[in-house]
């Protein structure tokens, strides 16, 4: 809001008193003044990034906390001083001047029209328009700051190519978090024959969309919530995206610094921005990931690559060791004097347009005869989906950058394009006769499981009868068999594996009770959760973890291999992990030595992608809320599985976060806004992770942290630690080496970013994979952790402040 101030202008003095989004060339805005939107929306003004003095022009949202800058004038030249001026010139120019009159950035009008009264304004939009008097048509616009977008697209804004304006416009991310100078990476439309979005880091690719269909464009972008309808236009003229209706103030979508492009909600309920869609959501959103004639599928994890059919690895070593750059070539190379076939693919992001050849009149049929006439011809497609798929789309040379969907509720399948891969005939016949001969294999399967689980089911059903005859009223409190998909073991069979809960056997106690080693009658080793008296989990968490484990399948989650609920007894059966916990690693400092550096990292990353795996790529949306060491067993290769989901909820397809009176987790790994508020989501998840990933890097418990400097817990240090450029002196002492700077540092980094206070400053799981696998990227800068606050040391004893490390909250009524 302008205040009351006078303002000198070119020997004119001005007096401004009230909110207003105008100014003429009579006027100026100082630093320190603002032009407000009408509607109140939008601020422009001068702003200083965090830790900067450097003082730049900008837009930014009035009433959102914290500061969300929308738009920067002067992003490669800052003014050094606080001495700022923006005026509006008599030639019908935006001129920005630093104190000592030096023109720092210009709107650089190229209007050829006489302006005879050269106006500012700040719209409800956010758009910054020069207009010539009091003309705000789009059509008299002078010049907009939405023909020049920063790192954001605002709905109304667009991205593409103009022929009246020459405009390319695009979105550029900033230097740093805190440096709005533009930075390396680039988003914007291919402005060819076949439009598509691409992401770039300099000049490399590192991610596209797909190409224009004509319906949209050929990838699995999708916005979760429709907050925002998007619109395309392609044609001579123009090559427009467009991200919703000018209308809306609450939408946006941002170009990272660190190379993730992410669209936001505000919500206006929790106060925060939600995270609507994501251009990268997964490894097989990296450009090429699987090199070339090669898709790239998440459900195969952890292989994801797969060569095309008639296609085989370039190097079978270099394939099983997961590198798969080199990607595919054929098994049988194409020979033009014998007739070739086609091998079709459904629900595929189409490969790029490297060398290809377009026909919009052509039909699909006409489309393979072209592609049968050329040896060259590789691949071929129908160019449009509308209409019933006219036009043709031929590919050249190798096939690249090509995925595998992920089927979700409500697609239109009639929207989709399939590719027809061109190979050699007897690849075909051959690929062909394997199928059949699946087919009668598959049938006797079927029918031998579905026998199978009808006599096993009727066997059940009988049981279940039976044990219910037997059951006094107090044994009819959960009526948990009749949900139970998991093999039942009965009371006798664990009752011999553990050699009657033999003391010896006992491997430990949790919130849940004793967990017992076994060892049943065909020598599989099992570990068996038995549910205590005095449990501070009850049936509710036992017949949850049962629902949850039994439909989750990952190589790091625990595998649950029954459960015994035979009179009173509830009980789970587990595959057992013969290193049992992380705690039992990381926090002795004997045992901490066998975990070295590599295995550290690998199991930081093994946890994240169970976490992803929890999140996102499982059919439900699941929140473990009780994330810690203690949770995470070793196998004995060490590789870690996430286990414990008795507190664990299911998240539905339009919940972000939800509230709760009945707090669940543990002292120590729970985030600010659940251990005070009640409030989970995913980020809460994140947030233990974070947790997690710092304390296995420094060997130290984060609550029972103690340093003769501060009195702050382990996250408090690692982040004084990070400011002071010192981080190296979180590394355990007991590896003994500095010889994994740029690693620790990395894995430092993202662990902090976890920790951030502020949910909607922590990143996504998808994202932490990202950043924990590849190298050379350029990371956000972290935040102040949650619970910053040192504590008072004389209210514990060391004593006190290692019991209370250990403590689970269950079932808390919050206050």
């Amino acid at each position: 809001m302008l205040r009351c101030d006078i303002c000198f202008v070119h020997t004119f003095v001005v007096r401004i008193c009230s909110a207003v989004d105008t100014i003429t060339s009579k006027q100026s805005i100082l630093d320190g003044q603002e032009l407000v939107s009408s509607g109140g929306s939008f601020i422009l003004g001068f702003f200083s990034p965090s830790q900067s003095k450097h003082r730049y022009l900008g837009i930014w949202y009035r009433n959102i906390s914290p500061q969300t800058i929308v738009w920067v004038g002067n992003r490669g030249r800052p003014i050094n001083d606080s001495y700022g001026q923006l005026t509006v010139s008599a030639d019908g120019n935006l001129i920005l001047l630093d104190g000592a009159g030096n023109t720092i950035w210009s709107s650089k009008s190229n209007s050829a029209r006489s302006i005879k009264e050269p106006t500012a304004k700040l719209l409800h939009s956010g758009n910054l328009v020069l207009v010539d008097g009091t003309d705000t048509n789009s059509d008299g616009y002078v010049w907009q700051s939405f023909d020049y977008p920063g790192n954001t697209l605002l709905p109304g804004m667009r991205l593409g190519w103009d022929a009246k304006t020459g405009l390319h416009r695009q979105l550029t991310s900033w230097k740093s978090a805190d440096d709005p100078s533009p930075g390396n990476f680039t988003f914007s439309i291919d402005i060819g024959v076949l439009p598509q979005f691409v992401l770039r880091q300099g000049v490399i690719r590192k991610y596209r969309s797909g190409i224009w269909n004509g319906f949209g464009f050929n990838s699995n972008l999708r916005t979760s919530t429709g907050a925002v309808v998007p619109t395309f236009t392609f044609n001579s003229n123009e090559i427009i995206y467009m991200a919703g209706s000018a209308d809306d103030t609450t939408t946006i979508l941002v170009m990272g610094h660190n190379g993730f492009v992410e669209q936001y909600a505000w919500d206006k309920e929790t106060l925060q921005w939600i995270t609507i869609y994501e251009a990268r959501k997964d490894r097989c959103d990296n450009y090429g990931i699987c090199g070339p004639n090669s898709i790239c599928n998440t459900h195969n994890l952890p292989v994801l690559c797969d060569c095309l059919p008639g296609f085989i690895p370039r190097s079978q070593v270099e394939w099983d060791a997961f590198n798969w750059a080199g990607g595919c070539i054929r098994k049988t190379q194409l020979d033009c004097r014998k007739p070739d076939g086609f091998m079709t693919l459904r629900r595929v992001k189409l490969p790029d347009v490297l060398q290809f050849w377009t026909n919009e009149n052509m039909n699909l049929k006409e489309c393979k005869e072209e592609c049968l006439k050329n040896c060259k011809c590789t691949a071929y497609a129908n160019l449009n989906v509308i209409e019933g798929g006219q036009g043709c789309l031929v590919w050249f040379g190798d096939l690249y950058d090509m995925r595998l969907f992920i089927s979700h509720a409500g697609d239109d399948e009639k929207k989709e394009q399939d590719l027809h891969i061109r190979l050699a005939a007897s690849d075909v016949e051959s690929i062909a006769d394997g199928r059949k001969k699946k087919r009668p294999t598959m049938m006797i399967v079927i029918i031998l499981v579905v026998s199978g689980v009808l006599v096993l089911v009727s066997f059940i059903i009988c049981f279940i009868i039976k044990e219910r005859k037997q059951k006094d009223n107090k044994g009819t409190r959960d009526n948990l068999n009749e949900d139970l998909e998991l093999p039942l073991f009965s009371l006798a069979t664990v009752l011999t594996a553990t050699d009657n809960f033999c003391c010896e056997n006992k491997l430990g106690e949790g919130g849940f009770g004793p967990v017992y080693k076994g060892i049943l009658a065909e020598g599989q080793e099992i570990a068996v959760k038995r549910l205590s008296e005095t449990s501070r989990q009850g049936i509710s968490e036992f017949k949850n973890e049962v629902m949850l484990v039994a439909k989750l399948q990952h190589r790091n989650l625990v595998k649950l291999l029954g459960v015994c609920t035979q009179g009173e007894e509830r009980m789970l059966i587990y595959e057992h992990m013969e290193n049992k916990s992380l705690d039992q690693f990381i926090f002795d400092s004997r045992r901490s030595k066998m975990l070295d550096w590599k295995r550290r990292l690998d199991v930081i990353v093994g946890i994240a992608r169970g976490l992803l795996y929890l999140h996102q790529d499982s059919r439900l949306t699941i929140i473990h809320r009780d994330l810690k060491t203690s949770n995470i067993l070793l196998d004995t290769e060490m590789n870690p599985k996430i286990s414990d989901f008795g507190m664990a909820r299911i998240f539905e397809a339009d919940q972000s976060r939800v509230k709760t009176k009945r707090i669940a987790g543990t002292y120590g790994y729970m985030s600010p806004e659940y251990g005070i508020d009640g409030l989970f989501s995913v980020k809460s998840d994140v947030f233990g992770f974070g947790v997690i990933v710092l304390e296995i890097l420094s060997g130290m418990k984060n609550r029972a942290f103690q340093h003769p400097d501060h009195h702050h817990n382990l996250l408090g240090h690692a982040w004084i630690l990070w400011k002071e450029g010192r981080p190296l002196e979180l590394m355990d002492v007991n590896l003994g080496s500095s010889g994994f700077k740029s690693e620790l540092l990395k894995f430092m980094q993202v662990g902090l970013l976890c920790v951030q206070r502020a949910p909607e400053d922590r990143p996504t799981m998808s994202a932490v994979v990202f950043m924990l696998s590849n190298d050379g990227l350029t990371l956000a800068e972290p935040k102040q952790p949650g619970f910053f606050v040192e504590r008072c040391p004389s209210c514990y004893t060391k004593e006190e402040y290692c019991t209370h490390s250990a403590v689970t909250i269950t079932l808390v009524e919050a206050r």
